[in-house]
């Protein structure tokens, strides 16, 4: 079973965007292990701690690089991503060389009580993410309009055309790992 990194851009702990990452992630049950990864403990990207990497980040870099892959699940805040995953993503760059994403096949959903679904935000994402080398699914896209009433209190989907709508980007997901994982040389990112 691949294992996917999840990180989303919320740290609120009633996060409708993590709820909507633990529902995904019980369609995918019994062939993708979601694994998230904490971001509020990583403090904000400074060169200067490079040498002597904090914990946290040391541990965010690690988890990433043992995944076989990495969900995004990103909020829309002022029309882009959340700071949070931004700082993620550059610890997880650097030092250089030290890539944790470079041909990492991911991808990336978002929800949002607003009937844009945090496309917007998606779209800004997605440029930095083929920067850094994440092998990023294209379609299909899901830019969600959280309505609790589709979920059940243990996060399964109740409603049947929601459930087939994510089941089809689960399915499509496992499938883009398959075909756009790489083997894996070198998964500690501090190895020389």
């Amino acid at each position: 079973m691949k294992k996917v990194a999840v990180l989303v851009g919320s740290l609120r702990k009633d996060s409708i965007n993590r709820k909507f990452a633990h529902s995904l992630g019980k369609l995918a049950k019994g062939r993708l292990d979601f694994h998230f990864v904490e971001l509020g403990d990583v403090p904000m990207y400074n060169d200067d701690l490079l040498a002597d990497m904090p914990a946290p980040v040391a541990r965010l870099k690690s988890e990433i690089a043992s995944a076989d892959a990495v969900l995004f699940v990103s909020p829309e805040y002022n029309r882009s991503f959340p700071a949070v995953l931004k700082n993620a993503i550059d610890w997880g760059t650097r030092p250089y060389g030290k890539n944790v994403f470079a041909a990492k096949p991911g991808g990336l959903v978002g929800t949002s009580p607003g009937a844009g679904g945090a496309g917007t935000g998606q779209n800004h994402l997605k440029s930095v993410l083929n920067v850094v080398d994440v092998v990023l699914m294209g379609q299909p896209e899901v830019y969600f309009h959280y309505k609790p009433e589709l979920f059940a209190e243990d996060g399964s989907v109740t409603d049947e055309a929601t459930k087939a709508f994510l089941q089809r980007y689960v399915d499509r997901f496992v499938q883009w790992i398959e075909r756009t994982s790489e083997p894996k040389v070198n998964a500690q990112p501090d190895a020389a």
